[in-house]
């Protein structure tokens, strides 16, 4: 499938104009495919300076600092990066909402973000000592988180609802190709975490570059904008789920699945050193042992984010592929836990590839259709996105306690697979999207 290939009418721009300004408009007009490659490589950028630390680059510099603590290290360091993505990304998003820059509402925290994260990465490679490391990490989190923020919100601003599966697929293909960057960085420089923290900054900033002088972001008029009040500024950041019910659903489904996912991939280091045995069994080093998953999960990722993205568009229905994906998720956690091997983590790794690819594309397009205004795109999906971030505090905390003294990894495989089930249960919930 081509960029170009996105199905939808072209209709009538006039039906566009209104009383409304366009950057607050509902889009009817089909995106352009140089505008979706800059919003897949802004993808791509975000989650390869992501995911190649999480994946091998702060476990290395955790053993660096200490071995026999090197788990409890990577646990505090990313469960404090991910507290502030907590807040960077619904306060960006809200940030970018009420900005009125001649550029748009979100190409400068774009750009502003970019340059934070970046600058941070860089850092992070001279870190003297946890503490530093941690604070740096925290900086790159908010950063990114703001980049993220900013280029999702996009999407609603600007693409129909009948292409926002496919858009969205297009968009968890540039993630995806981005995790498997950032575990090609992370192991082409062998073990040498400072000189892989430089790539992923390299790519963070090489990653915006399209969308930044092709985003035809659309400048909100002053008279448009709120009157500012902090009150309500910080009130808003609550999302009344009685008000809202299938705003708060959509939020938990996400909150559960993700929290199971990061659970299955948060010490897969880890897991193929000490439970798969990887070097002594096979001849692999754990590090490309990550890699060569990360690439099996990408290929089944990238497939069924762009099919399962597209088949939703043309059914019109979202729920029953969320549902499936879920339970696929939940499958590829299972055969870890019961098939501590490296054929066993190789299966693992393709279902999950299969179940997440589908899950990222349709759930991002049922999100995006269940947000209570068009004002505040950026600042609800910010809100959503914490249901991204906060499993990254709660998955260190759930997980390190079943590795350590409740059972080791197959307990730990099997509690991430209850949990991504009741995400899968939940969805019915939601009554206002098929």
């Amino acid at each position: 499938m081509s960029l170009s290939d996105l199905p939808g009418p072209v209709p009538d721009p006039a039906a566009v104009r209104g009383s409304t300004t366009t950057a607050l408009a509902e889009p009817v007009e089909r995106v352009r495919p140089l505008w979706v490659t800059g919003v897949v490589l802004v993808n791509l950028g975000i989650n390869a300076a992501f995911f190649g630390p999480l994946q091998v680059l702060l476990g290395q510099q955790a053993a660096h600092f200490s071995e026999g603590e090197k788990e409890a290290i990577l646990a505090l360091v990313t469960g404090c990066g991910a507290a502030v993505s907590m807040v960077a990304n619904p306060l960006f998003g809200a940030f970018s909402d009420r900005t009125t820059s001649r550029f748009g509402r979100r190409v400068p925290w774009v750009l502003i973000g970019a340059i934070l994260g970046a600058a941070a990465l860089v850092a992070l490679a001279g870190a003297p000592d946890v503490a530093v490391m941690t604070v740096l990490w925290c900086v790159v989190q908010a950063g990114a988180n703001g980049m993220y923020a900013a280029i999702t919100a996009a999407i609603p601003d600007r693409v129909p609802v009948v292409q926002r599966g496919t858009v969205g697929g297009l968009a968890a293909m540039g993630q995806t190709v981005g995790i498997l960057l950032g575990a090609v960085i992370a192991a082409v420089v062998a073990g040498d975490f400072a000189a892989g923290y430089w790539l992923c900054a390299a790519a963070l900033l090489a990653g915006v570059v399209l969308y930044l002088f092709k985003s035809d972001d659309q400048p909100l008029p002053q008279q448009e904008r709120p009157p500012f009040s902090l009150r309500s500024f910080l009130g808003g950041f609550w999302v009344s789920p009685k008000r809202h019910p299938d705003f708060g659903w959509a939020w938990l489904t996400r909150l559960l699945v993700s929290t199971g996912n990061h659970m299955v991939t948060l010490y897969l280091l880890y897991f193929l050193s000490d439970a798969v045995h990887l070097e002594e069994t096979e001849g692999i080093k754990p590090e490309f042992g990550v890699l060569i998953l990360t690439g099996l999960y990408a290929l089944t990722v990238i497939i069924t984010s762009v099919l399962g993205g597209r088949l939703s568009d043309r059914m019109g229905k979202r729920k029953p592929l969320v549902i499936a994906s879920s339970v696929i998720i939940a499958v590829a956690s299972l055969i870890l836990a019961f098939a501590p091997t490296w054929i066993g983590a190789l299966a693992g790794a393709i279902v999950l590839g299969l179940g997440f690819g589908a899950y990222l594309a349709v759930d991002f397009a049922l999100i995006t259709q269940v947000l209570p205004t068009a004002m505040d795109r950026g600042k609800d999906l910010g809100v959503i996105n914490i249901a991204n971030s906060l499993p990254q505090v709660i998955a260190p905390l759930l997980a390190f306690p079943f590795v350590e003294y409740l059972g080791g990894y197959i307990s730990l495989y099997v509690a991430a697979a209850v949990i991504g089930l009741l995400g899968a249960v939940f969805v019915v919930k939601i009554k206002s999207v098929a």
